[in-house]
């Protein structure tokens, strides 16, 4: 949600600072702000409602503003509406504290009459103008310091925060908390960042730290200095980030997104190569062993948006190559369910960011109850890779569009891997078939480049159908997990109202909303299911809608019931969501351009979902 950039050193942190929080928009945002100190003098804060160029306008590029020690906000608007009065920092009456804050406070209002009562006054309607007063209540209470300070405040908040506070009387160091919203760290020759996500920092250094739960950090030039809730020193291991800086510049794409699909193909063959070796599957890097899976009785797969729609096509592969029962549960459903949990099962946690807030608390309750975990997750250090049994990391790299493409692809390939050697290990499948399925795994990376080449006639397409007020996805099995996705690319970023259905339901209801020139995409990759699927869309047809199909080359007699046809190449059935998604990633994402939308910056979507 929130973008946090922090920067102490010797260069002047104002053009860093909103650097940094350039390379955060992709989160979302209404309000930008910054804060930086000059030495012994008084800190600076200048608040914009907003795009970031207007703040950058306002501070010439960050160069009106002087000091080497500062942080940023991009606020994304919870408590108080998007204005300059709200935007972050937020100071103490004195300024004496001076802080901002991703998360939601939940009980605010409780401490807001605490502090009322001692004096304070609110200018804001935020919580976390709260959260400072706090910390700066506590600092003159008790004279113990920053840490101190912090640390009663930490113990006094309920809810999620990460926070970056400047104290007057340390005009060099700035210090940071965190309580389930992400923070990272980065250290280098005499210079110390932190920001809410890796791209911010990722052109200055690769050397982080991440910060834990209930952690506080003191920051001063090239140093970090890590304190537990007791206030008792610790040593935090350092991680070198792999991905490379240009890795999260656009590299001559209008927009990231477009980017992000051409590269599925390296990243799915990374992805792939993290874990197959000389022709076979292995766990080591993950961490699960065979004997663990011959002993897994259920899998419950846990996700949000287009991490939900990779468990729901993992869930037919997996049931189709083993005899485990799987469910695929919505986070922030299941954190709320009473249900007792299957003895000797695995709850599979998939996020992109390995911070989404619910599917995070989901790991903590499966944790509590005693059952295994693993995480699907692309970054690492994260959250959900440090606190599951076991982590799969997918090599997406950095992904910046907020609509999710090569993050999806990557986890759904791992989710075929996982699928095959579950079945191997538990002697379901021959060797000649695990064989044949990783030999056809490999083919996807150059059948999605073929994919790609056609992409000019689905941009013709999208320009047709831009002004379309409504569209729905049809599928069968695996085609309707793939429908799901594509009908979530659709109205994420050309906000056209969209709906995916089983095809088999469409006479239970949805089809009475087709009408003359509705809009309603076909995916029909399942040869098994085709005939079926295609007497839907007959149906639909005779009722006006206006048909795409999607299919594998050879089904040419699309062409007779459909007014536009995609092809994709041939694969495995289980596999062929992997080809049908890219498609109706360009689908979507052409649509935005022809209607003139920020594609990368949808309204009201963030990339990473870190509060509830």
């Amino acid at each position: 949600m929130c973008g946090i950039v922090g920067f102490t050193g010797t260069a002047q942190a104002a053009p860093i600072l909103l650097d940094g929080l350039s390379k955060l928009e992709y989160r979302g945002y209404d309000s930008a702000g910054i804060a930086v100190r000059d030495g012994e003098s008084e800190t600076e804060v200048v608040k914009a409602k907003g795009k970031l160029r207007v703040l950058a306008e306002m501070t010439d590029n960050g160069r009106a503003v002087k000091g080497c020690c500062g942080i940023g906000h991009t606020r994304w608007a919870t408590h108080g509406e998007p204005s300059v009065q709200n935007a972050h920092p937020h100071c103490s009456d004195d300024e004496n504290v001076v802080a901002v804050h991703n998360g939601i406070i939940e009980n605010y209002q409780e401490l807001r009459e605490k502090l009322t009562k001692a004096g304070y006054e609110f200018y804001s309607q935020t919580d976390t103008e709260v959260a400072v007063k706090l910390v700066d209540y506590y600092y003159k209470k008790y004279n113990g310091g920053p840490v101190d300070a912090i640390t009663r405040a930490m113990l006094r908040i309920r809810g999620s925060y990460a926070l970056c506070v400047m104290f007057k009387e340390y005009p060099e160091q700035i210090y940071t908390a965190r309580k389930d919203s992400p923070m990272i760290i980065g250290v280098t020759d005499g210079e110390t960042y932190v920001a809410s996500d890796v791209p911010a920092i990722l052109k200055y250094t690769r050397n982080v730290y991440y910060i834990g739960n209930m952690e506080i950090a003191k920051l001063e030039k090239g140093k970090a200095v890590f304190y537990n809730i007791d206030k008792e020193e610790i040593e935090k291991p350092i991680t070198e980030i792999k991905w490379d800086a240009e890795a999260a510049e656009k590299g001559g794409y209008e927009h990231f997104m477009l980017k992000e699909i051409h590269e599925q193909p390296k990243v799915i063959k990374d992805t792939i190569n993290s874990v197959v070796k000389n022709g076979k599957i292995s766990f080591d890097s993950v961490g699960l062993t065979s004997e663990e899976m011959k002993n897994i009785s259920q899998i419950y797969i846990v996700a949000c948006g287009s991490a939900y729609h990779v468990g729901m096509a993992a869930q037919y592969v997996i049931e189709e190559l083993t005899t485990i029962p799987v469910r695929v549960e919505l986070a922030s459903e299941f954190r709320y369910r009473k249900m007792s949990l299957v003895k000797d099962s695995l709850v599979i946690i998939i996020s992109q960011s390995g911070e989404t807030a619910d599917s995070l608390a989901a790991l903590r309750e499966a944790k509590e109850k005693g059952i295994k975990t693993l995480g699907i997750v692309n970054v690492v250090g994260s959250s959900i890779a440090r606190e599951a049994d076991n982590v799969f990391y997918t090599l997406a790299g950095p992904e910046i569009s907020v609509a999710t493409t090569k993050a999806y692809s990557t986890q759904l390939i791992a989710c075929y891997l996982l699928a095959i050697e579950f079945a191997k290990s538990r002697g379901e499948i021959e060797d000649e078939r695990y064989a044949a399925l990783l030999e056809e795994i490999y083919t996807i990376p150059e059948k999605i480049e073929k994919i790609l080449e056609d992409k000019e006639r689905i941009q013709w397409f999208s320009a047709k159908v831009a002004s379309a007020k409504d569209a729905f996805f049809i599928g069968r099995g695996i085609d309707y997990a793939i429908s799901l996705e594509g009908s979530l690319k659709m109205k994420e970023i050309s906000y056209i109202h969209s709906e995916a259905y089983a095809a088999g339901e469409l006479k239970h209801g949805p089809i009475s909303l087709i009408e003359d020139g509705i809009l309603v995409i076909s995916v029909l990759t399942q040869q098994d299911l085709y005939e079926k699927t295609v007497s839907n869309m007959v149906e639909v047809k005779s009722r006006g809608a206006y048909l795409m199909g999607l299919t594998a080359y050879g089904n040419y007699s699309m062409e007779d019931t459909a007014e536009f046809t995609v092809y994709i190449p041939k694969t495995d059935a289980l596999f062929a969501g992997s080809l049908a998604v890219v498609p109706l990633q360009l689908l979507g994402y052409y649509v935005s351009v022809a209607k003139g939308f920020d594609v990368d910056k949808p309204r009201n979507l963030a990339k990473s979902v870190t509060v509830e």
